[in-house]
């Protein structure tokens, strides 16, 4: 496991975890020490399942995925006999990457020096190696990392040994049904880099209490006065009624349902309407960036009308994303000021936020006690 050679200094009373009618924010160094970055590396995402995508996009043999975990390179391809295997992606001769972008391939090529690995992870070629002593192929396979599905979303785990995925989100496909998540078709990924630390797009994401000032279009669409917070072991739920009386901007046939949004820890979200799921992976790239990484998906998605529905869905998506996008670097600018260091919660509002900043504070007491 990968551990920050110097931790920054944190505080034990940092480490508290109060009632949220009681509890200060974390504070403004989590978000703007770049030497968090590693702490959050090393804390949080070498220990916790990743979603990396969905078997939708990994039915047939040879079809991958690729992801970034915790500063490192994976990849999860189809075998040709079936399973699924999760690998770095890596190359064991001088590092190079063996795929570059989502896609489908008969075998895993170097894009360095052309080093080839079967989709179980044994070498097979190795161009210009045969003067090399003392070197046998079968100490030069592929390293894998655990892969796991839950709902046709596909995780991996840097750890050895993690518990399945499925204990993570326990409870949830009970609580959303009768909609279903299993079975929609993937339709596109989208991806958006934005000026903030992961930790303030995670905030941004657990309140709705930002909606009526920093998204006065989206908040017409719910029933506002009854938007609700539940908090669970490693997950929390905002939800509302959707409003029947105002047409729905994402395309929903029936302009009436539940709207869920699922926070799970540390870094992915479900945005559940009816026949249709949003995930959104938030990936740091720094202590003042990350990417936001959106696939969506549908029940359908071949006929015009379905086409028409995403698209108008995108386009809304993306009008809300440069809202929130805006917004945040802003909120990134505030808490490097000399004006701040911590703030307080709406217990009425914020109880998502403080769930996901407590469950922070575990994980960092976890590395600092060498756990």
């Amino acid at each position: 496991m990968q551990r920050p050679a110097t931790l920054p200094p944190i505080a034990p009373a940092d480490l508290e975890v109060t009632p949220v009618t009681r509890s200060e924010t974390i504070p403004s160094s989590w978000y703007t020490d770049p030497a968090f970055h590693a702490v959050d590396r090393d804390a949080v995402f070498a220990r916790s399942w990743q979603n990396v995508g969905s078997l939708d996009q990994v039915r047939e043999p040879g079809q991958l995925l690729v992801g970034n975990v915790a500063d490192n390179p994976v990849i999860v391809v189809r075998g040709q006999d079936g399973a699924l295997r999760g690998f770095y992606n890596v190359c064991k001769h001088r590092g190079g990457p063996l795929a570059l972008c989502d896609g489908q391939t008969k075998s895993l090529r170097c894009q360095y020096h052309g080093w080839t690995y079967l989709l179980d992870g044994s070498l097979r070629g190795v161009p210009k190696m045969d003067r090399s002593e003392l070197f046998d192929k079968k100490d030069f396979g592929l390293v894998p990392i655990a892969v796991d599905t839950w709902e046709d979303q596909v995780f991996v785990h840097l750890g050895k040994d993690p518990e399945p995925v499925a204990a993570t989100f326990q409870g949830i496909a009970e609580r959303i049904a009768p909609t279903l998540i299993r079975g929609l078709k993937f339709e596109r990924k989208v991806e958006y880099e934005v000026g903030c630390n992961w930790k303030v797009y995670v905030d941004n994401f657990l309140e709705g209490y930002h909606v009526p000032f920093v998204h006065p279009e989206l908040v017409s669409l719910f029933e506002y006065s009854q938007y609700r917070t539940e908090v669970f072991e490693k997950y929390n739920l905002q939800w509302t009624p959707l409003d029947a009386s105002t047409p729905s901007p994402y395309g929903d046939p029936e302009g009436n349902g539940q709207a869920y949004y699922y926070w799970v820890w540390p870094n992915f979200m479900l945005n559940i309407l009816p026949g249709r799921l949003q995930t959104n992976v938030i990936e740091p790239m720094g202590p003042d960036r990350c990417r936001v990484v959106f696939r969506y998906f549908y029940g359908e998605v071949e006929s015009e009308a379905a086409k028409a529905r995403a698209q108008a869905d995108h386009e809304y998506s993306d009008k809300v994303q440069e809202e929130d996008r805006e917004i945040c670097e802003r909120v990134q600018q505030g808490l490097g000021s000399r004006a701040y260091d911590r703030g307080r919660f709406s217990p009425e509002m914020e109880e998502g936020v403080w769930h996901f900043q407590s469950l922070l504070k575990g994980a960092y007491g976890a590395l600092v006690a060498g756990k």
